[in-house]
């Protein structure tokens, strides 16, 4: 195998440098020619992927070659600084040679192969889903099957040509990069490094299958939590037309059907938000009365808590998006000709009554102490939501993390059920709101809530706490490993009977 190329110059991990080389720029603005002494790369294909990846290499300091079947026609579509020829002439000299061209084009390049013989070949391409369905075999390892004298790598088919342009900082950082020679993978991990990339080894070609269908899946952490939280919307939206429109009409011959787009949709968002926040709280709770049960921290949880526990964060930042939208509708609530005419037909009301002053203390502290409530709960919802993002979860350390997450979360829970006990306040317990018989929406939203806080509540009891303090550092209720916690948590003596 011929030598590997070397990198041409040092990149810091935040990728703080231009996207184009000042080395690479003549004093008129223009580029100017690659330094002959930089390692050259070469390029097949000259579709937009192939474009954007030649901008990207040319600024981070390659000489860049690039093969086309119509070099006239396509040199004018890439940097100055690229050389554009024909693709038997492109595979010449580099070492290292992109693949960007379609699956069914590979064979084309069969004509090359004495000349692609020792050369690192990266294929960058991407299956349609059909495709992926349809062939066993990724494109890697189709490529590689075409030319066997060549070595193999997949790389950067997960980067977009926007962030190979636009650089990592507005896009993803990783590039998965897998291939049978480990020689090879570290060659194009130091190109990736030396692009402002973060390489990340997926192992051999065979898991080039898995990369291709890296970006065939659309939000696939998210599909659960979504339909979760559509579930739940229908069901509270269904349940409360039912008790705000449906009840009036059949009853009374009201016609309230004009509370649809957002009164209705203003009631539903909260009891889904609220829901929404219990559980992601709930499968904590359940884990650890899983492993109270069973004294042990060694034995697996149910595939369903597994996948329910790796799903909290989506859950989390679906109820902060119901809480927030149900803020803005409560916002454009007085906008609305319906409380205009309400306030008006109020003041008919009293001006007909011979009242003169209307006020009532128990629902102005009943009101305050519940919008003040609210607002308290979704600015620690917006703390969280904030926090859930990598670039700020990545500058916090573990305890920070976990007591943002964790500490904070319940405190917006209990704010929470706190702000849903001051809204409804005394109507559980009066007959009119009991429409069709069916109990007022804050009562069933209370009941997830108020188990996960009560059984936060036992935990924190110094009997649980220290028991489950005591299975979370390996103690085993059946014998491997016995110790005892002081007051304080500290291992003040430990016992091993392994």
């Amino acid at each position: 195998m011929s030598q590997q190329p070397a990198v041409a110059t040092q990149v810091s991990g935040e990728m703080d440098k231009p996207l184009i080389s000042r080395r690479l720029v003549d004093s008129d603005g223009s580029l100017a020619e690659t330094p002959s002494e930089a390692p050259k790369v070469g390029i097949l294909g000259s579709g937009d992927f192939a474009r954007s990846l030649v901008t990207r290499l040319v600024g981070s300091g390659f000489s860049v070659v690039v093969g086309s079947r119509n070099p006239k026609r396509t040199a004018g579509l890439f940097p100055s600084a690229a050389q554009v020829t024909f693709q038997a002439e492109a595979v010449d000299s580099p070492d290292v040679i992109f693949v960007a061209m379609f699956r069914e084009h590979y064979s084309s390049l069969c004509g090359l192969s004495d000349q692609l013989a020792g050369k690192i070949l990266v294929d960058v391409s991407n299956p349609t889903e059909q495709e992926h369905l349809q062939h066993r075999e990724s494109n890697a390892e189709y490529l590689a099957s075409l030319f066997p004298t060549c070595t193999v790598v997949k790389a950067f088919n997960v980067i977009s040509a926007w962030t190979l342009q636009s650089g990592p900082r507005d896009g993803n950082r990783q590039v998965p990069i897998c291939s049978d020679h480990p020689e090879a993978k570290r060659a194009v991990s130091e190109m990736v490094q030396a692009m402002g990339f973060m390489p990340v080894d997926m192992g051999s070609l065979v898991s080039a299958r898995e990369v291709e269908a890296m970006p065939l899946r659309l939000l696939p952490g998210w599909k659960v939590p979504a339909l979760l939280a559509l579930g739940l919307f229908i069901f509270f939206y269904v349940y409360n037309f039912v008790r705000d429109v449906l009840q009036p009409y059949v009853r009374d011959g009201k016609s309230k059907f004009y509370k649809l787009p957002v009164s209705v949709v203003n009631t539903t968002l909260p009891c889904v938000a609220y829901v929404l926040l219990s559980l992601v709280y709930l499968p904590g709770v359940l884990a650890a009365a899983l492993q109270l049960r069973r004294g042990t921290k060694y034995r697996r949880f149910p595939d369903w808590l597994d996948h329910w526990l790796q799903h909290r964060k989506q859950i989390g930042l679906l109820s902060f998006f119901c809480a927030a939208l149900h803020a803005l509708y409560s916002f454009c609530l007085p906008l609305g000709r319906v409380n205009r005419y309400e306030v008006v037909n109020l003041a008919i009301k009293q001006v007909l009554a011979n009242k003169s002053h209307l006020w009532i203390e128990e629902e102005v502290w009943r009101m305050e102490i519940y919008l003040s409530l609210g607002v308290l709960a979704l600015g620690t919802l917006s703390l969280l939501a904030v926090t859930s993002l990598p670039s700020i979860a990545n500058s916090l350390n573990w305890r920070e993390f976990s007591f943002v997450q964790s500490t904070l979360g319940f405190v917006a829970l209990v704010l929470s059920t706190l702000h849903t006990l001051t809204y409804g306040w005394t109507r559980a317990f009066e007959d009119s709101h009991y429409k069709f018989y069916l109990p007022p929406t804050f009562t069933l939203t209370l009941l997830v809530p108020c188990v996960v806080i009560l059984a936060k509540g036992l935990f924190l009891l110094p009997y649980f706490r220290r028991k489950l303090s005591r299975i979370r550092r390996g103690w085993e209720k059946d014998g491997g490993v016995k110790f005892t916690l002081t007051m304080d948590h500290t291992l003040a003596q430990k016992t091993s009977h392994v």
